[in-house]
């Protein structure tokens, strides 16, 4: 077997603790890194903080100690990007890879990671699952089959309840809060700048000639009584549902449509929303001729109580970005999007491979 390739680790949420649980497995991958937020973690072992016990790497939060590691790729998933530190980890020829952003962007944009990535000769990818996969990818590879495509569909269907980050969905998503509040919310930009960058790259690859503003929309939902969550109990009155919808038109008529549905449980809502008989989901549906529409199951938990112990849908979007690794680590210089990638896939089970 050839060199594996080193791998730092950067942040140990939920996202960074199914990484590293699919670094370990990999056979091209090394952890050689770990960056942790909290002097509590730093010093710990990483595989402890990911429950699989001493793996060898010391988890740290001096970030210049980690710019200066030798490694061949970053696999970056704090809660927010800093782009400053990103052109840092590209100069020092590290490969970035990150379900934050990047997916297609502008590249007026982008000038300054690129001359980044050119200096370190290394390279940049956004990927995930929605953002990265539901929104873009997986349409594009359905589109192949229809002729004189009409509308593309990307929406997911998800109770937030298992969303193991209660602060997160309490502060950034403001669910628990009065309506007025959560309608000042930076999600709908913060969520809309990744999904317009999918909706960009689908209309660009299908050759839809898309006006020039993007359309969106908040919808809310209350609780009707109280309900048990794990930001604590939602009182009558406060947010319990919430729905985006972001839209792509040529001359005014929706071509390009992305939505995410995010309840905290079906009952107790007013409106009465619920997920339908196919229950939490993600779609994809593409019009033309013939049309399709894909369901993708299995990317959630079982119960809540499932989903706060390992969310599926957490660990797809990890085990997408560290799928990635190694195509990344081998393409040319520059920030890429997946279409400039060969396709890219998981690897057997250590157990099952050769």
């Amino acid at each position: 077997m050839s060199e594996r390739l080193k791998v730092i680790q950067w942040a140990t949420g939920g996202v960074g603790r199914a990484a590293i649980e699919n670094i370990m497995v990999h056979p091209e991958l090394e952890l050689t890194g770990c960056w942790v937020h909290s002097e509590q973690k730093a010093g710990q072992d990483a595989g402890e903080l990911c429950g699989l016990g001493s793996i060898g790497v010391t988890a740290s939060n001096d970030i210049d100690t980690l710019v200066a590691l030798d490694a061949d790729c970053v696999m970056y998933s704090p809660i927010m990007p800093d782009p400053e530190l990103v052109k840092r980890f590209l100069v020092s020829g590290k490969n970035v890879v990150t379900p934050l952003n990047w997916f297609y962007p502008d590249r007026n944009d982008v000038a300054d990671l690129e001359n980044a990535c050119q200096r370190g000769n290394s390279t940049l990818h956004g990927t995930g699952i929605h953002p990265g996969g539901i929104t873009e990818r997986f349409p594009l590879m359905v589109s192949a089959l229809s002729a004189s495509i009409t509308h593309v569909r990307a929406e997911e269907f998800s109770d937030i309840r298992t969303y193991n980050a209660p602060a997160v969905v309490s502060d950034i998503m403001l669910f628990g809060k009065t309506p007025e509040d959560a309608r000042q919310s930076a999600m709908t930009q913060l969520l809309g700048g990744g999904f317009g960058q999918s909706m960009n790259m689908v209309a660009a690859e299908l050759g839809f000639d898309i006006d020039p503003e993007v359309k969106s929309t908040h919808d809310i939902a209350v609780a009707t009584r109280p309900i048990e969550s794990p930001i604590g109990v939602i009182e009558p009155g406060l947010v319990a549902a919430q729905r985006f919808t972001w839209q792509r038109s040529v001359r005014s008529k929706p071509v390009i449509t992305v939505r995410v549905n995010w309840f905290m449980g079906e009952e107790h809502l007013e409106p009465g929303w619920n997920f339908g008989p196919d229950g939490e989901r993600f779609e994809v549906e593409i019009e033309g001729d013939p049309s399709s529409h894909v369901t993708f199951h299995g990317w959630h938990p079982e119960s809540v109580a499932a989903g706060l112990v390992r969310n599926p849908g957490i660990i797809a979007t990890a085990n997408h970005c560290v799928s990635a690794i190694p195509y990344v680590c081998n393409a040319a210089a520059g920030v890429k999007t997946y279409l400039d990638l060969p396709l890219i896939a998981g690897r057997a089970a250590p157990e099952l491979s050769v």
